[in-house]
């Protein structure tokens, strides 16, 4: 085998390797907020 084939047909494993490889969703969590707003007591309506 050339060495341009080597190179391909390893270039075509590490491409299927990655097209088949599971995918891994990100889970994104939004942090609680530390103080809350003040309720209204009606004082200044």
């Amino acid at each position: 085998m050339s060495a341009s084939t080597r190179a391909l047909f390893a270039l075509c494993l590490v491409a299927f390797a990655a097209a088949c490889a599971p995918r891994v969703e990100e889970v994104v969590v939004e942090p609680v907020p530390i103080t809350s707003e003040p309720a209204s007591s009606g004082k200044y309506n």
